[in-house]
């Protein structure tokens, strides 16, 4: 089995690139994990489409309050200055351009930034969420996925199969074996797992890895 990062690993190499005092939406699944990592020195300002603004994370298990939770239904810490509002306030937040920063999950990834969150299909359950208004509201977005799906097809690949979410807006991946960013309409390698060649990850990815430059190994700590 190819090695791989753990969801958990995955959302800690996200966390390394938030700025300070950056506004942060995580999206539900992986991404939700982010708040969890902030990096020494460093403090986000977490965003929740149902109307919370500076939430801190999950409780310890048994604590929790389930007047307080995210748009996941996952119970969240408060900490001092954290902010209380409607829905379509939290929403004018989004549409207004005022977050700095979306993480979300996907289905696919294509190199033109395409996403496709929402929809596997007619057999699927569609979830739009806030994922639409995201995309295009947020400054930058980055996506947290597996490499692969679960019988071994690319999620990383030349267009999407399946309903987008939006158009050409993700610029970063956070895979299970890569940092990807996406430059011009082309996914560029940045890292990759050390034990995987280039070649290797060629294999499992839908579209061509171009690189600018040394590709650096994506080293992250056991969690």
């Amino acid at each position: 089995m190819t090695p791989k990062l753990t969801p958990t690993q995955m959302a800690w190499r996200a966390a390394q690139d938030i700025a300070d005092g950056a506004y942060v939406n995580l999206g539900i699944g992986f991404p939700e994990m982010v708040a969890k990592f902030q990096p020494p020195g460093r403090e986000a300002i977490f965003h929740t489409e149902n109307g919370i603004l500076g939430f801190g994370e999950a409780p310890a298990a048994g604590s929790e309050d389930w007047d307080l939770i995210n748009a996941g239904k996952k119970a969240v810490t408060i900490k001092p200055g954290t902010a209380f509002f409607h829905h379509a306030d939290s929403f004018a937040m989004v549409r207004g351009g005022h977050l700095d920063v979306a993480i979300l999950g996907a289905y696919e990834v294509a190199e033109t930034g395409d996403l496709a969150n929402w929809s596997t299909g007619p057999r699927g359950v569609p979830a739009v969420g806030g994922a639409m208004d995201l995309v295009h509201g947020a400054k930058t977005v980055a996506v947290i996925t597996d490499h692969v799906t679960k019988d071994g097809k690319p999620k990383l690949v030349q267009r999407c199969s399946l309903p987008l979410t939006g158009v050409g807006c993700v610029t970063r991946v956070y895979s299970s074996l890569a940092v990807i960013d996406i430059v011009d309409g082309h996914f560029v390698l940045r890292e990759k797992l050390a034990s995987l060649s280039v070649e290797d990850l060629q294999a499992v990815t839908g579209a061509t890895l171009h690189r600018d430059g040394a590709v650096a190994d994506l080293d992250v700590p056991a969690l």
